[in-house]
């Protein structure tokens, strides 16, 4: 089998709601966005798909480096050579972007799914299938804001609760205090501070949270303040979580374990250029007992993706689900669901096993890049 060829359609993405979840960074969306649907065709018929895009980073943006840079690489290759194609896609990292190279990878992961007959998650091993789902919020107006909606999530049957707060240090404790009371002692929590504190503002929430018992700490300081995060883990009880950023491959994992600078690492298949590289990134967590935090993914197929990467790791605690949901969920005929139990389970048909909204993909077409 070869491929004969790789198309981008890019779809409009209406009527967005304006959400927040990074106020120091501008890190929200609303309005329109783009997302775009890639297909890696072969001589056999079978096609491979992913997205590319978010609701907050359009596809536009990406889409044009991916078949100028990409496209090329991928003429004639045998779709099951994975991992040769990979380090070529690595090695046009500076010519074009890392969600590119993670979209072209989980595409090629969906058709060797399809040309084996199985999900992803079996083709790499599955080890369970089934995840608990965990809701992650966005900013919200007050701490009585944040607590309603913990309120709702648990009664809900969710797994847990993480809360993007408002990021001024102490308002940031007045949330965290607020939504422990309204969901009681023993239900989880986590903090997600998006890297907007220094190091004494960090040391304060940190101990002001592992009083009221949350889960993790994550990404209190600057992406890359590998000094910083250092003093902070010796000097807090609870863990932190890091490496979500920057956007990179396997090796920007390594001064984190080396300088033993956070307690779990963490990405998502656009972040990181793929499930080739969260998979190997996955074990190398394991070989030092760490886990491996899969954040979303930002559109349906790299959700779907993510999820199949939870199902066949062993070091891992949720699914993430970024709030309100209907913003990260379009392009799809039916979508994934957290059930009553507040879990999310493992999608049956091969490759990522998508239901796509073919229809709705030609009604949005902005324009095909090929």
């Amino acid at each position: 089998m070869q491929i004969t060829d790789v198309r981008l359609t890019l779809f409009a993405w209406d009527d967005l709601p304006t959400v927040v979840y990074a106020n120091h960074s501008g890190r929200g969306v609303g309005g329109t966005s783009d997302l775009g649907l890639l297909r890696i065709l072969t001589d056999e018929g079978l096609e491979g798909h992913a997205f590319l895009g978010s609701a907050a980073w359009p596809a536009s943006q990406d889409g044009p480096g991916l078949i100028r840079f990409l496209k090329p690489l991928l003429f004639g290759a045998d779709p099951l050579e994975r991992e040769r194609i990979s380090e070529l896609l690595w090695r046009r990292s500076r010519q074009t972007t890392i969600r590119a190279i993670g979209a072209v990878d989980v595409a090629l992961w969906d058709l060797g799914g399809k040309i084996a007959g199985l999900p992803i998650h079996r083709l790499l091993g599955s080890f369970r299938t089934s995840i608990p789902a965990y809701a992650s919020s966005q900013v919200l107006a007050s701490p009585a804001a944040y607590a309603d909606q913990a309120r709702e999530i648990k009664a809900a049957g969710w797994a847990a609760y993480k809360i993007h707060p408002p990021q001024c240090w102490s308002e940031d404790i007045a949330v965290c205090e607020a939504v422990r009371q309204a969901v009681g002692d023993s239900y989880t929590l986590m903090l997600d501070s998006v890297w907007s504190y220094g190091y004494a503002e960090a040391v304060r929430v940190g101990r002001a949270i592992e009083q009221l018992d949350f889960r993790w700490l994550e990404d209190p300081l600057a992406e890359q303040d590998l000094y910083n995060y250092v003093k902070l883990k010796q000097k807090l009880e609870i863990p932190i979580v890091a490496t979500e950023y920057p956007a990179h491959g396997l090796d920007a994992y390594v001064p984190w374990i080396m300088e033993r600078a956070t307690d779990a690492l963490r990405g998502d298949v656009a972040v990181k250029g793929g499930i080739t590289t969260m998979v190997k990134a996955a074990h190398l967590a394991e070989a030092f007992r760490l886990d491996y935090e899969v954040h979303h993914g930002g559109n349906s197929l790299n959700n779907l993706a993510n999820l199949h990467v939870c199902l066949a790791i062993r070091n891992t605690s949720f699914f993430e689900v970024l709030l309100p949901d209907a913003v990260q969920k379009y392009g799809m005929a039916t979508d994934l669901a957290v059930d009553e139990q507040g879990f999310v389970h493992a999608p049956s048909g091969p490759g990522l096993g998508a239901a796509i909204d073919f229809d709705l993909i030609e009604a949005k077409t902005i324009s095909v890049l090929a």
